[in-house]
């Protein structure tokens, strides 16, 4: 049956999605309410929304318009979560940095984005003193110092506050006109050294903000604290859910277990997000230790699952762990191990076995599955079968900014492809085995080993180089550099370190090295799963 043109959609019921709205509505409902808390800084959602409508009309003062990208190198303070709202009103597209990156890459990814404006935390000074310096682009720099830390170098002529001051509270506030126009530009490793852009779109934007909530069980009661970096697809898009619900962004500049505890209780913080190291900081710091909230905290983490040893530590402090698993091209959570009631019967070991999983699709996402390979079939839901992990969905990229490639291949046969390998359990829980070769996830953050491995190959007395990932407690998984040395050379462990830490970011350095000669195939392709088994005897 056709639709009659009198049932064609009009401006009274169909409007384009956007997380934009999400401040809006909630400025006009919590009046009162605390949305931003940072030290002795506290802003209401009308606060929170005059300073977006103030930045928004700033930048837009600065010739920032549609299309254009806005670069940010903030760690989790009040003016990363304007950018959220602020850049994205305008039609630009933010651009939020890893605060982790060495010079050249963030260079890199200011020339790739084509930064027009990088608002900038003077902490950061020397970092990106130098990424200007190496950067063809010559974005306009903001600088931002914020009260709860020592004022770094400024470098450039404008202070943040100072802009926002400038700027008109009533600016404009409209959703896009085409909901698929980008909201933001995230870089990822991926699996080359260099890295990928990945654009996401305000339809998928709006759709993870309000599922991330559900799935999440938040409400206008949630106090979220920021342990999970707000440059991590958007902070897994908490950054919009958690203004969705009018719940209360409680930002913390740097990790530290002591100061966490310290907020969980001043602020009696109900959900929280992180790494699995994180929960494993947690659980082993001394405040820990016969420690106990009077208030339920929900913790979600993502990456490799959470040790038995992790939960039974969390639990008596009155946690409850969430299980997510996803990546920046699906907008953070895909999938989460949604709990079962029967399961709070089995023991521990048992438990943390159900958590172990990556679980099934968030409400967000159309489908997953597991696919052979080979055929590209889905894989017998047999829990050992093993197969890749593709998706589809509205909260999928809409592919890698400039980078036509590198998208085919990602959404090769009707699917975004992970590159992660997993298992499909009988009752339709999927758990990963084993994640794409060339990528090591450490702490949270992705490695590629081809990057890591090029630096190496510049090294003088390298001859052949491979690096794998090796198990580590701490940290879940750290680079181990294989090396095989020019006849003649000699190197140590502490040399090829030494080595790396001056070429790439200090997180993405080996921490292991073997000298050995490298096994290959017939081909001469270097067997890594051989080395990854030495890696872990070690």
């Amino acid at each position: 049956m056709t639709t009659p043109n009198f049932l064609q959609p009009r401006e009274c019921n169909y409007q384009q999605l956007s997380p934009l709205t999400f401040l809006e509505r909630s400025a006009w409902i919590h009046r009162n309410k605390a949305a931003v808390v940072h030290g002795d800084q506290c802003f209401t959602y009308p606060e929170l929304f005059e300073r977006s409508r103030r930045l928004a009309s700033a930048l837009a003062g600065l010739g920032i318009g549609y299309g254009d990208t806005v670069s940010a190198m903030l760690p989790n303070v009040p003016p990363l979560l304007e950018a959220h709202f602020g850049i994205p009103a305008l039609g630009a597209v933010l651009n939020a940095l890893n605060i982790r990156l060495d010079a050249s890459t963030i260079a890199h990814i200011l020339d790739h984005g084509g930064a027009k404006v990088l608002i900038t935390d003077t902490e950061f000074a020397p970092i990106i003193k130098e990424a200007l310096a190496l950067a063809k682009s010559n974005p306009l720099v903001i600088d931002y110092a914020d009260p709860t830390a020592p004022e770094g170098e400024r470098l450039g002529t404008l202070d943040y506050e100072e802009s926002l001051a400038s700027g008109n509270p009533e600016h404009p506030w409209n959703p896009p006109a085409n909901e698929w126009d980008s909201i933001s530009l995230n870089y990822t490793s991926g699996t080359t050294g260099n890295p990928k852009g990945v654009l996401f779109h305000h339809r998928g934007a709006h759709l993870a903000g309000l599922c991330n909530p559900l799935t999440f069980g938040m409400t206008p009661e949630t106090v979220y604290l920021w342990t999970l970096p707000m440059f991590h697809c958007n902070g897994w898009c908490y950054t919009w859910g958690v203004t969705a619900v009018g719940g209360t962004h409680v930002c913390l500049r740097k990790f530290d277990p002591a100061r966490v505890f310290a907020l969980l209780q001043e602020q009696r913080v109900t959900h929280m997000c992180g790494a699995p190291i994180i929960l494993n900081a947690l659980a082993n710091a001394p405040e820990a230790e016969g420690l106990r909230f009077e208030q339920r905290i929900r913790i979600a983490t993502g990456g490799a699952a959470p040790p038995s040893t992790v939960i039974a530590a969390m639990e008596p402090m009155n946690f409850e762990v969430l299980h997510f698993y996803g990546l920046t091209e699906s907008y953070g959570p895909a999938t989460v191990c949604e709990w079962q009631a029967e399961w709070n019967e089995l023991d521990l070991q048992g438990r943390a076995a159900k958590t172990a999983r990556q679980g099934v699709i968030c409400p967000s996402l159309r489908e997953a599955q597991v696919l052979d390979q080979d055929s590209g079939q889905p894989v017998p839901a047999d829990g050992a079968t093993i197969g890749e992990i593709v998706l589809r969905g509205s909260t999928i990229m809409k592919g890698y900014h400039a980078n036509t490639t590198a998208t085919a291949d990602a959404f090769a046969g009707g699917w975004y492809h992970t590159g992660d390998l997993a298992v499909m359990h009988p009752d339709g829980y999927l758990e990963v085995k084993d994640r794409s070769k060339d990528i090591i996830i450490s702490g949270g953050e992705n490695i590629s080993s081809l990057e890591v491995e090029e630096a190496l190959y510049k090294h003088p007395a390298v001859l052949e180089v491979a690096v794998v990932a090796r198990p580590d407690e701490k940290w879940g998984e750290t680079p181990c550099a294989c090396v095989t040395l020019k006849p003649g050379q000699s190197e140590t462990e502490a040399g090829i370190v030494a080595f790396c830490r001056d070429h790439l970011a200090h997180y993405k350095c080996p921490r292991t090295v073997i000298f050995t000669e490298l096994p290959k195939t017939s081909t001469g392709k270097i067997q890594k799963h051989i080395l990854r088994e030495q890696a872990q005897a070690l």
